[in-house]
């Protein structure tokens, strides 16, 4: 009886990791043995900095905020403090957006958290 070897279905396999490596250098991208490592540590960046991502762009909506309202004369924590005191429902992503985008806006918003805190503080 003759050996099978699953030739076509092999073949597809490879000729799909070849392709999905097309755009790397040298060897990663010619030859399966060295595309499919590739191809898995590729993967494996992707998923680690689908999540950094987030965190970066977290991290630059706060200095966002913070120099914006430092320009104003208070800190981003007493800043977050009014938001809360004058149940103002915004995110750091949309907030960021105002200041650098549309800062009329962002200073109403200022006034309105300044106010929520003197009557809290009152």
């Amino acid at each position: 009886m003759p050996r099978a070897t699953n030739a076509p279905a092999s073949r597809e396999r490879r000729k799909r990791v070849i392709k999905a490596s097309k755009g790397y250098r040298g060897r990663r991208s010619k030859l399966f043995r060295y595309a499919k490592d590739a191809q898995m540590k590729a993967k494996t960046w992707a998923y680690r900095d689908r999540k950094t991502r987030k965190r970066n762009f977290r991290s630059l909506w706060i200095q966002r905020l913070s120099a914006a309202v430092r320009a104003e004369g208070l800190t981003y924590s007493r800043f977050i403090e009014g938001l809360k005191a004058a149940q103002i429902a915004l995110d750091r992503k949309v907030l960021s957006d105002l200041a650098v985008r549309d800062l009329p806006t962002f200073k109403q918003i200022l006034e309105t958290v300044i106010g929520a805190l003197k009557t809290k503080r009152a």
